[in-house]
């Protein structure tokens, strides 16, 4: 019984070696590389749009709590949109303005 038990245990761990190294060698790969950055890529964008979530949020939070609560999206538009420049005149205008 000692002898199989030992000879199960070596075959397991000579298995589980077999295993990550081939999962090793697949990560130094072309393909491998372009899986891990790609995740990483990923997992950058999920943590930049939740700083962002939670920036928004705790705006909106200390707004309340101030009392500058706007009523809608609208008026946030409005507050930052740029304000429009006085219209260009062109030349035939400036000549009979002049005149």
């Amino acid at each position: 019984m000692s002898r199989s038990l030992w000879f199960a245990a070596g075959a397991g761990a000579g298995l589980y070696a077999a295993v990550r190294a081939r999962r090793v060698a697949e990560v130094f790969t072309v393909e491998g590389l372009q899986d891990r950055v790609g995740a990483a890529v990923v997992g950058l964008r999920l943590f930049r749009d939740e700083v962002a979530q939670g920036k928004a949020d705790a705006e909106s939070q200390l707004r309340e709590r101030v009392g500058l609560a706007l009523d809608g999206r609208a008026e946030q538009r409005e507050l930052a949109a740029p304000h429009p420049s006085p219209p260009a005149y062109t030349n035939d205008e400036q000549e009979a303005g002049s005149s």
